[in-house]
Formats: structure tokens, sequence, C-alpha cells
């Protein structure tokens, strides 16, 4: 079908697409580079053109974000609660999803629909109570002599963060494991391969695809988490976004915005990193079924 000009309608709704992807793009770099740019300028220059480009590299914002706000010493605390959560998640989420997806059992089906309703939780909304659970846990250890394990540890912090990621990760594994047929199960079970040594060396390797989508789906949140994070760690094992909003407060009531502008950087760049080296995974993650033709 045309129109009065002679464009079909199949052009114009292509022409539209293409036009609504490259406004998105756009939408989402100018912001990302427009604060790479500011956080290599120095203060005077934002008092100018905020849109100007920066006079030089003025590296020294992200030396004082490192030293006088501790950033360092908060990405660390990030690095190591976001690779623990990510590994407890893996180590519990790989096998409950594979048997959830290929054994049927007494209360499998209740599991699994437990499971996905737990896709409709917001975490937000439970934090106080996880928090005062933990508490009252501190508390009675130290009654009897113990110290503080439960608040302000980041082993905790990152089994919660695991925890709360298991409905997601469970789902999409088990989605996945449901796609690759059985005909792979059947000839390790005729080599005389056991349950475990089957999904340990044959399903999970097949599953890669859908482990690197729940593994960068997964650290994104973990990494950019602050709601749990400043709940749970009120001390001085404080992750990056909870630093970063703390050096915000700080530069901004100092009017010192290029050390800000830096810390986000820091917390940015990971992200974008990883993303970068996993991106062609991602996509056939996103496309691929357990057995092509």
């Amino acid at each position: 079908m045309k129109t009065s000009k002679g464009l079909s309608l199949d052009t114009l709704y292509k022409l539209f697409i293409y036009v609504a992807l490259v406004g998105l793009a756009i939408s989402i770099i100018v912001p990302v580079a427009w604060v790479f740019f500011a956080s290599i300028k120095e203060n005077k220059e934002f008092y100018g053109n905020p849109w100007a480009m920066p006079n030089g590299f003025y590296y020294e914002n992200f030396i004082e974000a490192f030293q006088e706000a501790h950033m360092a010493s908060y990405m660390l605390n990030s690095v190591i609660v976001t690779f623990l959560a990510l590994l407890i998640l893996l180590i519990v989420a790989l096998p409950a999803a594979y048997v959830l997806a290929r054994y049927e059992f007494l209360g499998s089906k209740f599991i699994y629909s437990f499971v996905k309703a737990g896709l409709f939780i917001n975490v937000s909304y439970i934090v106080v109570p996880i928090f005062l659970m933990l508490l009252d846990w501190d508390t009675a250890l130290r009654s009897i002599g113990g110290e503080s394990l439960f608040i302000n540890n980041r082993f905790m912090l990152a089994f919660i963060y695991a925890s709360t990621a298991l409905p997601f990760t469970i789902y999409l594994l088990s989605s996945y494991f449901q796609t690759i047929p059985t005909d792979y199960e059947e000839a390790a079970n005729i080599d005389g391969a056991s349950y475990f040594k089957t999904m340990i060396t044959i399903m999970i390797p097949m599953a890669r695809p859908s482990i690197i989508i729940v593994i960068l789906f997964n650290f994104l949140a973990f990494w950019n988490e602050y709601i749990i994070a400043l709940t749970l760690m009120p001390g001085d094992n404080k992750t990056l976004t909870v630093g970063l909003m703390n050096l915000m407060s700080a530069e901004r009531a100092a009017v010192n915005y290029g050390p800000m502008f830096a810390g986000m950087v820091i917390v940015m760049l990971p992200t974008l990193i990883l993303y970068i080296l996993v991106q062609k995974r991602l996509t056939q993650g996103m496309t691929v079924g357990g057995l092509k033709g």
C-alpha cells in the first residue's frame, strides 16, 4: 500500500523506527558524554557555557575523588560485594533452575510458581524488615558476647543481593534450559554420566549465553544498587554508589563540581566496559535457542 506521494506504509514505518532509535541513542549518548567531559574540567569552567568543551584534561578531579573522597576503598567494597553476590547467585540458581526445568517431583510446580511470584516483589519494600531482622540477630549475638556480624558486613550484603535476585535468575535460566533438547542428556545417560556430571559438563556450558545475560543484568543491579547498601552498611564499608552520593552532597555544598562528575565516571566506567566486552554474546543469548536448525 502506498501513500499519495508514492511512499509505502512499510517504508514510513521503517523510517519512524529509525528516527525513534536515533533519537533514543542521542538521548543516552549525549548525557553520558557530557558527564565524561565535565569530569575533566576545572571548576572555573563550569561558570561559563556548560556545553563548552574542556580546555584541557584536568585529571586532578579523579585524584581528589580517589584520595579525599575515599572512592578507591568504596570501589573495592563494591567489587568484593558484587563478585561474592554473583558467585553465590550462580552456585544456587544454576542447579535450582536446571532441576525445576528438567525434573518433576512432589511440589516442583508449587516451588516454580513460588519462584515466579518473587518476580513481582519490589526489593525496596522489604529493606526495612530485612534490616530489623538482621539488627535483632546482631543484638542477640552481642548479648552472648559475640561481635556484630549481620550489619555492616560485606558478605551479608552480597548474600542479600543474591537472595533478592534469585527469582529473576532462576526463571530466566530455567526457561533457557527448557529450550535445550533432551537428546544431550539421554546420550550422557547412555555413556554412564551422573545427573550432576551431565549438568556440569553438558547443560551448563550449553546455557552459556543465558548465563552471560544473567551475569550482566545482575552485575548492573548489584553495582548500581543504593537503598539496601545504604541501609545495611552504616559503617565504613560503604559501596561505591553510597560513597558517590556522599561525594556529590559534599562537593555540591563546596561548589566543587569536577570531583563530583569524576565520581560519576568512576561508577559508570566498569558497567560500560563490561557491556562492550559482552555485547556480542549478549545479543546471541537473547536470540539463540538451545539448538539451531
